[in-house]
């Protein structure tokens, strides 16, 4: 017998010593807790150093490639990035384990606008400004940050266990990744499909820069609807005057005309007439047009062609003058005359304070405004006229159209199909320049000789704006038409998400064609968040079909958002996230991904809160326990174990029956991108079935036939639980390779998928079996409605059928045991049936003494379940709280309310057999 004692006590672990029949000491280096903080980095390390996630252009194997949505160089990990990377590096792991030639694709974005304002910052503290240092001094700063820090979110995705192709890493300002960009923008410009004009786009005063309609999402906010007398001109009494209704009195320093609905009956007089702007004294002209709704404020609206979208397009359809009255910090400019210098916001206090002061202000009544916001800065933007090059989108979204709805594109779930399909059915041009230096500066070069300079009205008519633009991958010698070599490049840059458009082809070296490009592309899968559906998902979709001519993926999972227990999307603002970090430090890498696994069902928000990731931390604890009294047991028996060959008893087979099915289940979960199922599948079979029923069926009987299930059945497990837990799996994987002779692969991230165990089991034994393990729990939950404590052994009378009878005797011993069990009696007749399956009843053995006791025990459940039962169902008869309370709240109620319905029943039952055995 091997003798074992502790050594080298610590709070997490001791080294354990056993001494062989020799006396010699033996060293078993397995803690008595698993210390994920001691494990991680050494796992990491040794795929890493073994190539595991290296995939190769291999014929042999087919390919499955996910190309990782690039984080911004500025971020950090946080909860939304551990959600979407743990999905992704769950699929690759369970691909590669299944004989594909896996390859997951890491890169980062370098985050134009982000970007810079960091490090704008960053200098603004040395008291310096872009403009200052000079473009290119300012730029060798933005690369000297981004090499210093631009890693950081990589290096904590490998913490979190991501299982990328470091070798492929790219980034989106590459010299070999912004060929790519450049090639795109020759192509696109040459097919005529990128034009340059003035038109109105959104700007952030805070950044300085154009933003797409995406980049400038619209919130709420309280503001006011102001009337304003619009003096008429020509008119016989100084009070005949038009009431113009707006929420931007400030803006009204460019207005241009006033304007009514054609088939407004109120104003047709005004038609054709002149009105006097007030504060500036231009005349301006009434038009009619059918924009104008005839029920907002007045029915009258002020017309500023330069700021704002809907006065653009009236601006050129009745020809009215286009007059820019913001510098780009959307301070007046000189056309605001008297208002020049000020601020927008404290220019329209300004404006409103004379208006009263003058009598020109009728009224202000409080209003509602959907204001655009910078997605970075969170500044309201501003519809700004400004000179901008744009990609014409619904030449390119036609066939994008066409794959989605033909499903040769699916969303998972299904739901974002249409809403897909409306935006890119009214898909608008994309401005896709910046004005910013950092990114990709757009390879246009003009010749000071031939430029045609655009008005501000707007784009030429023809294609005369094209006169002196020479657009090149580097600079032209000279000007192709004059010969002048006074060329100068333009100075905007690309939106960030022109580069990450193509990112699924051009992170494989497009447009060089390679072997890796013709094996890998197109990928398989996108996993990503529902706000990007449009800033990027679509438009991948349109540049890979544009330019390689294939979908760049088959298949969309778009997750749900990361919110707080109480429903509230974490953000550092409001002070509720919850540091992936943190997480990792306290409860290990496992614990996190397990735990988000757990609640990401198909596309719904994941609700957290830090007792969440305890499910992780205790899951992992009861793998690691059951694996160490596994492999201590067996050590201490000195089984020699060659191979996993063994006869199985009944108990054996239905614990590999379980795997069958829970294997067959989980793979299907899997497949179907039903994460949270495979996850509870998986927590299910290892806690409960494999854990608290076999491996305590075993005890009784541990034999080397017993040992060699149990290892094969952890192995199996641990195999299924990989992708999820990649850690804990790999080092419980090594210490069995090292401590036993079993036929095991080099590393568990590298083993073959499991397969179903060949057996031929009876359906019959199948039955008896689970018959067996439905009584002992039966039997537990009895002693505990009836109260009866666990230390409390009492005797069990059986009616039992004879095809059960010598079952239940030969698993006598861990029946008794499991259930706290005195002893079983046979009888042919019950006094009461506490218990009834299919082929046994039973009886507890009473003192008379006690019966009454357990009425009453019973009797209060009954009441109490009664109350909670009754507040539960008022609680979901509640509208409010069905509206307002997150989904996961309202779901997790109910299936309360169902629990609590279901031991009332069964107490009731259990309380009416006492009664008529009395």
């Amino acid at each position: 017998m091997l003798t074992f004692k502790r050594a080298n006590v610590t709070k997490f672990n001791y080294l354990l010593t056993v001494k062989d029949n020799n006396g010699k000491l033996v060293a078993m280096e397995i803690p008595s807790r698993y210390n994920p903080s001691e494990v991680e980095g050494k796992i990491y390390r040794f795929w890493v150093e073994k190539g595991y996630f290296s995939a190769k252009n291999n014929s042999k194997n087919k390919p499955f490639t996910i190309a990782i949505p690039p984080p911004n160089i500025t971020g950090i990990l946080h909860m939304g990035h551990a959600l979407n990377d743990t999905i992704q590096d769950v699929l690759i792991r369970y691909k590669r384990m299944n004989g594909y030639e896996a390859l997951w694709i890491p890169g980062t974005d370098h985050a134009g606008i982000a970007t810079q304002n960091v490090v704008e910052k960053k200098i603004a503290k040395e008291g310096l400004t872009k403009e200052g240092l000079g473009r290119e001094e300012f730029v060798r700063r933005l690369w000297d940050w981004r090499n210093q820090y631009g890693l950081t979110i990589i290096n904590q995705l490998k913490k979190l266990g991501a299982s990328c192709d470091w070798e492929r890493l790219r980034f989106t300002l590459d010299n070999e990744y912004s060929e790519a960009v450049k090639e795109v923008f020759i192509r696109l410009f040459n097919e005529g499909l990128i034009y340059r004009g003035n038109y109105i786009i959104n700007w952030c005063p805070r950044c300085k820069t154009a933003l797409s309609d995406e980049e400038s999402p619209r919130k709420e906010i309280d503001g006011w609807l102001y009337y304003i007398k619009y003096p008429i001109k020509d008119s016989a009494s100084k009070e005949d005057y038009v009431v113009v209704a707006t929420t931007r009195p400030e803006t009204m320093l460019g207005d241009t005309a006033i304007a009514v609905n054609p088939k407004d009956g109120r104003y047709q007089h005004l038609l054709g007439k002149t009105v006097i702007l007030p504060l500036i004294g231009r005349e301006l002209k009434v038009i009619a047009d059918d924009l104008i709704e005839k029920d907002f404020g007045t029915g009258v609206v002020k017309v500023t062609p330069a700021h704002d979208p809907a006065d653009y397009i009236m601006g050129k359809k009745h020809n009215l003058a286009f007059i820019n009255i913001f510098d780009e910090n959307a301070v007046i400019n000189e056309n605001g005359k008297d208002f020049a210098g000020m601020d927008r916001f404290e220019a329209r206090q300004a404006i409103v304070d004379i208006l009263k002061e003058k009598k020109l202000l009728v009224k202000e009544e409080p209003y509602k405004i959907s204001a655009g916001h910078c997605y970075r800065c969170h500044t309201i933007i501003e519809p700004r006229l400004s000179l901008q090059w744009f990609v014409k989108m619904k030449p390119l979204a036609k066939k994008a159209i066409e794959a989605v709805e033909e499903d040769k594109i699916k969303f998972y779930p299904s739901r974002w199909k249409k809403v897909y399909l409306n935006w890119m059915n009214n898909i608008q041009d994309w401005c896709i320049s910046r004005q910013i230096w950092w990114g990709h500066r757009i390879p246009v070069w003009y010749c000071s000789k031939c430029s045609v300079k655009l008005e501000a009205s707007g784009i030429a008519a023809d294609d005369s704006w094209r006169e002196g633009v020479i657009v090149s991958k580097s600079k032209p010698d000279k000007c192709p038409k004059c010969g002048s070599t006074g060329l100068y490049q333009d100075a905007d840059v690309l939106d960030t998400w022109f580069s990450s458009w193509l990112w699924p082809f051009a992170a494989l070296g497009w447009p060089e064609k390679n072997p890796d490009l013709e094996y890998f592309y197109p990928t398989n899968v996108l996993v990503t968040a529902s706000e990007i559906l449009f800033f990027w998902v679509a438009r991948m979709i349109m540049a890979g079909i544009k330019f390689t001519g294939k979908i760049p993926f088959s298949e969309v999972i778009i997750h749900g958002t990361v919110r707080d227990e109480k429903g509230v999307k974490m953000s550092k603002s409001l002070g509720n996230t919850i540091d992936p970090q943190e997480v990792i430090d306290k409860f290990g890498a496992d614990s996190l991904r397990f735990s988000l696994m757990m609640l990401a069902a198909s596309g719904a928000d994941v609700y957290l809160s830090d007792e969440k990731f305890l499910a992780g931390r205790n899951f992992a604890n009861k793998i690691w326990n059951a694996s160490r009294y596994i492999i201590l047991k067996a050590k201490e028996e000195k089984f020699s174990f060659g191979d996993f060959n063994f006869s199985p008893s009944l108990m054996d087979k239905w614990i590999i029956k379980e795997f069958n099915m829970s294997l067959e289940r989980f793979s299907r979960h899997i497949e179907k991108y039903r994460f949270n199922e495979a996850a509870k599948e998986i927590y299910d079979f290892i806690w409960h079935k494999f854990c608290d029923w076999y491996i305590e069926i075993t005890k009784d009987n541990f034999n080397e036939n017993t040992a060699k299930i149990l290892l094969f059945i952890l192995v199996q497990a641990l195999k299924m639980l990989h992708p999820f837990m990649p850690y804990l799996t790999e080092d419980i994987f090594q210490i069995l390779k090292r401590e036993f002779s079993l036929p095991l692969e080099d590393a568990l991230i590298i083993s073959h998928w499991p397969k179903p165990v060949k057996l031929e089991a009876e359906e019959k034994e199948n039955i008896l079996a689970e018959e067996l393990i439905q009584l002992i729990s039966q039997i537990r939950a009895l002693r505990s409605d009836l109260g009866i404590p666990s230390g409390e052994k009492i005797n069990v009378s059986l009616k039992i059928k004879d095809e059960f009878k010598h079952i239940f005797t030969e698993n006598e011993e861990w029946a008794k045991r499991l259930s706290f069990t005195a002893a079983f009696r046979f009888l042919p007749e019950l006094k009461r049936r506490l218990i009834s399956l299919s082929k046994v009843s039973l009886d507890l053995d009473f003192k008379e003494a006690d019966i009454q006791k357990y009425k009453t025990t019973l009797e209060k459940k009954i009441q109490n379940l009664s109350r909670v039962i009754s507040a539960a169902q008022k609680k979901l008869d509640n509208k409010n709280f069905i509206e307002r309370a997150p989904r996961e709240i309202v779901e997790k109620e109910q299936k309360k309310l169902n629990d609590f319905r279901n031991q009332l029943s069964r107490i009731k039952i259990i309380k009416n057999a006492l009664e008529q055995g009395t």
